[in-house]
């Protein structure tokens, strides 16, 4: 237990470094305090800050207004949503947008599947009804996994464009509209929409993932967007250019299929310098986050471990610059392989050493002082999406009590990332995945 002359000792050593931080020279503070901080971490920050401060402004008196309106197919890639599905296919039909909409709800394992494939089957006369708009209801008997869905309905798929969306995130009514506005363009292949906690005020859980996805979805690929180096288009809600993507051979088998097939389309930057994968932050989509810490760390076990087994054992030498071109080189390096893979470890090394060599009333204003920078940086951050970016600012708002805790929340978040890195290395844990049955990932090559 900590005393009463421990805490003492934390609270002066908290005044001493906020003294010595405020009196001394910026210089001193960066190489005293945190210096890994400032070399590493703070770059990336201030670039995503200032990326999303260029989008404001070039886009601060702008209307969407869609300059094309081609044939879209939504591949909706379902396995056990329920009724849950028919949000989904009720947003998608309500869309404001003048061209047509191919629904393909792809339901994997049907038979065992049944209360998904009776939702879908439930909504297909509704939609009839409905001009430019139409639904079908794909039913594959043998379950195969997401990637075998989306290749599905890729073969199926009569739209110039493509929606890969997961059938239980719903959408804004624009959100067609806003994406394919992109594909004027003929160097944009994909777009990566933007996405929200549905079940945001459910529990206290959903509340720290909804502010995480404030910040680093709707904030953090907005700023990458303006330098082209968004680092993932998001496997929830993902929009693609129907012919390219049939070129590179659609989605790969394995997991991570997201951050797989984004870095198979950045291996053709080096070469074609003017391709882009774009973010567009008012297409919104909904989806429901885990609500207790047991579902989030599941869910974070499988998602940080398959980075790993990309970035580290599918993928090891294809991240160099001849492929991905100078900038998607070193944002992958700096974003991938040091923030997601080496940051980790480097936050629990510092912390053993910390607990191990200073009393436990050092230790605790030292952390106290790390804590306040990371909450005045989550503060920047937050006030810069509400003012510049947040399209339900008063909704927004209510979440402002949450940053006091969401650096105790990123700390847990890195450190269960070097675990779950850890697993990956010495137990191949994407094999064991709820996207898709063993027997198809066990045929993968890696």
């Amino acid at each position: 237990m900590i005393d009463a002359a421990e805490l003492q000792v934390a609270w002066l050593t908290l005044q001493q470094m906020l003294h010595d931080a405020w009196h001394a020279e910026w210089r001193e503070v960066a190489t005293r305090f945190f210096p890994f901080v400032m070399l590493f971490e703070m770059p990336v920050q201030a670039a995503v800050m200032l990326g999303a401060c260029r989008y404001w402004w070039r886009n601060r008196n702008k209307r969407s207004a869609p300059r094309i309106a081609p044939r879209v197919t939504c591949i909706i890639t379902c396995y056990s949503e329920g009724a849950d599905v028919k949000k989904t296919i009720a947003s998608l039909t309500e869309q404001l947008y003048p061209g047509q909409i191919d629904m393909l709800a792809i339901v994997d394992g049907a038979h065992r599947n049944k209360a998904t494939a009776d939702a879908v089957q439930a909504m297909l006369a509704a939609v009839k009804h409905r001009p430019m708009r139409s639904l079908e209801l794909v039913a594959k008997t043998q379950r195969g996994g997401r990637v075998s869905s989306l290749n599905q309905g890729l073969a199926l798929a009569r739209g110039e464009i493509v929606l890969a969306l997961d059938g239980d995130t719903s959408f804004d009514n624009d959100m067609v509209r806003n994406v394919v506005q992109h594909f004027a363009d003929p160097n944009v292949v994909a777009v990566s929409g933007n996405l929200r906690v549905r079940n945001a005020r459910k529990t206290l859980v959903t509340r720290l993932q909804a502010l995480e996805y404030m910040l680093s979805i709707h904030l953090s690929r907005t700023g990458l967007d303006q330098f082209n180096a968004v680092n993932n288009v998001s496997g929830a809600f993902g929009i693609f250019r129907a012919d390219f993507l049939r070129k590179i051979g659609g989605w790969d088998s394995g997991t991570a299929e997201d951050l797989d097939l984004t870095l198979r389309i950045k291996k053709y930057f080096g070469r074609y310098p003017n391709l882009r994968i774009r973010f567009e932050p008012r297409a919104v989509g909904h989806t429901d986050a885990p609500e207790t810490l047991p579902q989030f760390l599941n869910q974070r076990l499988r998602w940080d471990g398959d980075l790993s087994y990309l970035y580290l054992r599918k993928y090891p030498n294809a991240l160099r610059p001849g492929l991905l071109g100078w900038t998607n080189f070193l944002a992958f390096l700096w974003t991938g392989l040091f923030f997601q893979l080496a940051l980790p470890f480097v936050v629990l090394t510092y912390m053993t050493l910390v607990f191990w060599l200073y009393p436990a009333g050092h230790v605790i204003g030292v952390l106290a002082f790390v804590y306040a920078f990371y909450w005045l940086l989550t503060v920047a951050m937050y006030v810069q999406y509400l003012l510049q970016l947040s399209e339900r600012k008063r909704y927004d708002l209510s979440f402002w009590w949450v940053t006091f805790l969401f650096p105790a929340f990123a700390f847990v978040t890195r450190v269960w990332n070097a675990l779950a890195t850890m697993s990956e290395l010495f137990t191949r844990s994407h094999l064991d995945s709820s996207m898709a049955p063993w027997w198809v990932l066990k045929r993968t090559r890696f």
